[in-house]
């Protein structure tokens, strides 16, 4: 892949509104960049911009860094969300922290995200431009870019953009963003990370962002589309439509304002996980394991119709059953609940990970108790290589083995984000722990 060939994933679907983050390393300018996309995109009122004067020259990081700590200290900490759209498309704008601290708000914002901005900073890699006894100083990719992009891989964001930002501060910008993608390319390979594009840009002037660099010809050897162009033709990530219906309830009406929605009876309401449901279907009650079928399906206004994966919708039996908050209806024999995973991590926590600990898992709404059996690895984001632990710290990503005190219906990851998703929180602080990816189910309940 060159940096101005698009991936063949791309394939444009711009009726839907599109998720994107911009993450990366600590002042990369990722706050700066939103900034630029929402004044450009003219979403930013003149009462706004006049807010954001600092010294007679405007702060575009300041129209996302709300919080007073982030406006003190000049860091993004938590995930600020802005809505632009254009002629073409509408955008929900995600601003992940750059600081290694705040790694679990970014995988909170990637983890809901169609596509990622990475963004690297050329002006802190000696690389671009710097000559040592004649040869070019080679220095890697900062850590927190290669983290990053790690895990929005993991957590199966469609689409991930390289934006190499500040190269209006290079004196070379053609040399600089050719090394670059270089070496993010090579980073890209050895992960098995497949890149949408890599594109110049300069968010502080505004150069190839919103629209193509025509002031400066051919700037940094760059003829692609501009990173908003790019942007509005990038696809939303698509639902489990092909996976076995399931649903998990989250509230359950008991007194319905309507009997002749319900038919007098309970309407369980949530959003449907997985597949579809219509009137006619068997369900199974996870854990129960009682069945029923669907008498009515209700959408958001109480309409009655076919609800499909990612919508919300409340379901009505032909017949009561004990079925509670956090239970799972389900499509009959699609699903083996087990007791015991394995699954990939990302530790969030500053206590570090250790063989028995018990935490809270939640999966939908349900929440069970599981105890990691077994720590079996993790990665080196230097080297990318696997290595043998006896502990997780704090941002580290690696392989456990986790033990269930009830089943749940999983499918891996990378069939489904729904049911392949987890959450481990501490049974006594209450803090989100790790983000859970599961590979496969080891144990049948």
């Amino acid at each position: 892949m060159t940096a101005t060939t698009l991936s063949p994933a791309i394939a444009a679907d711009t009726g839907t509104a599109l998720r994107f983050i911009t993450c990366g390393s600590v002042d990369d300018g990722k706050s700066t960049l939103i900034g630029r996309l929402l004044v450009d995109s003219k979403t930013v009122l003149q009462d706004q911009l006049a807010g954001v004067q600092r010294g007679g020259e405007t702060d575009l990081a300041l129209l996302t860094d709300g919080l007073s700590a982030e406006r003190e200290q000049g860091i993004t900490i938590d995930v600020a969300y802005r809505y632009f759209s254009t002629a073409k498309r509408k955008f929900i704008i995600g601003d992940a922290p750059g600081h290694e601290q705040y790694t679990r708000n970014m995988v909170t914002a990637a983890s809901a995200a169609d596509a990622a901005v990475v963004l690297v900073d050329a002006t802190k890699l000696p690389w671009a431009g710097e000559v040592a006894d004649g040869e070019v100083v080679k220095q890697d990719l900062l850590p927190q870019t290669r983290r990053h992009t790690l895990l929005c891989n993991l957590l199966r964001v469609q689409s991930i953009v390289f934006a190499v930002n500040k190269l209006d501060a290079m004196d070379d910008a053609e040399v600089a963003f050719e090394r670059i993608s270089t070496a993010l390319e090579a980073f890209a390979e050895a992960a098995g990370v497949q890149v949408a594009a890599i594109v110049p840009i300069s968010a502080l002037k505004g150069w190839n962002v919103a629209s193509r660099c025509t002031a400066q010809a051919d700037w940094a050897g760059y003829a692609g589309p501009s990173l908003l162009e790019l942007l509005e033709a990038l696809p939303v990530t698509a639902q489990d439509e092909a996976v076995p219906f399931a649903f998990p309830v989250q509230w359950i009406e008991k007194f319905s304002a309507s009997a002749d929605t319900s038919q007098g009876r309970r309407v369980f309401w949530g959003r449907v996980a997985s597949g579809h449901v219509a009137p006619g279907q068997r369900v199974t009650v996870l854990t129960s394991k009682q069945t029923a079928t669907v008498a009515q399906v209700l959408n958001h206004v109480r309409q009655p119709q076919t609800v499909h994966a990612g919508h919300s919708t409340g379901i009505v039996l032909d017949r009561e059953l004990d079925v509670s908050r956090g239970d799972w209806l389900l499509e009959p024999e699609a699903f083996e609940p087990v007791r015991e995973i394995t699954a990939t991590i990302a530790w969030l926590d500053d206590e570090p990970l250790v063989a028995g600990r018990v935490y809270w898992a939640l999966q939908g709404h349900r929440w069970v108790k599981a105890k990691v059996a077994r720590i079996i690895d993790r990665v080196n984001i230097t080297t990318l290589e696997s290595e043998p632990t006896s502990q997780l710290e704090a941002n580290s990503i690696g392989d456990v083995v986790l033990a269930l005190q009830q089943p749940l219906a999983v499918l891996p990851f990378a069939q489904s984000r729904a049911l392949g998703s987890l959450v481990l929180v501490d049974t006594a602080s209450h803090k989100t722990a790790a983000a859970v990816l599961v590979q496969a189910a080891a144990a049948n309940a």
